[in-house]
């Protein structure tokens, strides 16, 4: 059965948040929130999911303030956070391109992402664009640092970071990413060249698991549906609703 690249991601995303108890979603991330939904429906109806974007899934009163306060009280197990660039020891880069403060290209800034990315136990870092200017070797503005000193008390960071050519775990101890699979038609030479910074990785590495039937039936149907709510154009775009 025939799927689509976003289809693939949020399968791909949603394998890793099927234990999760509370995933909170921000702004601009329908992937992430189709992953999240789709975890609840096949792993943990119990899970609860905040979205920002979404009345219907936002229950916070308070705005970001609260997510925040949420997230520093241990009450947010997973996160999604991306950049303009992300470099090798998983740092982002939310400001803009060149040399700070004289920034060749501005962009909207780091927010709460900082604080949530040292909070929050696992954060999944996302980047539809796989390339030498997104995936760089250092950034230029660290917005939000990967990982930190060990006498800095963080609870959280990255675990994981998906594009739209291959899936990388981090390797905490290492401070650096691993390749964990290759989307379909994607090849270990295609990453190498696309990829700024060094990555471990094997030399025949697995392949992303596809969607199955149930699944893509699942997205189309009752996933489409949820985020569709928040995400009009995409999900018409993607799912034809």
């Amino acid at each position: 059965m025939a799927f689509k690249l976003e289809e693939l991601l949020i399968c791909c995303l949603s394998r890793k948040l099927h234990k999760k108890r509370h995933i909170a979603i921000g702004a601009a991330s329908p992937i992430p929130a189709g992953a999240a939904f789709m975890a609840r429906e096949e792993a943990n109806k119990g899970m609860h999911i905040t979205l920002l974007a979404s009345q219907k899934h936002n229950h916070f009163t308070d705005g970001s303030r609260e997510l925040f306060d949420a997230a520093a009280q241990g009450r947010i197990d997973a996160f999604f956070l991306g950049g303009v660039q992300i470099d090798g020891q998983a740092n982002i880069n939310l400001i803009g391109t060149g040399e700070y403060p004289n920034t060749q290209r501005r962009f909207p800034g780091s927010f709460g992402s900082a604080l949530m990315y040292y909070v929050v136990p696992s954060v999944f870092l996302f980047r539809l664009q796989h390339n030498r200017r997104s995936m760089v070797e250092a950034v230029d503005f660290i917005s939000a640092p990967g990982f930190s000193p060990p006498e800095v008390y963080r609870p959280g960071g990255p675990v994981a970071l998906i594009t739209d050519k291959c899936l990388f775990a981090v390797d905490s101890e290492k401070q650096r990413f691993r390749l964990e699979s290759l989307h379909p038609n994607v090849s270990l030479e295609e990453v190498i060249d696309l990829t700024g910074f060094a990555f471990d990785y094997e030399e025949n590495p697995p392949t992303t698991e596809t969607p199955t039937s149930s699944q893509l039936d699942l997205l189309r149907g009752t996933i489409a549906q949820e985020i569709a709510e928040s995400y009009p154009l995409f999900a018409k775009q993607t799912f034809g609703i």
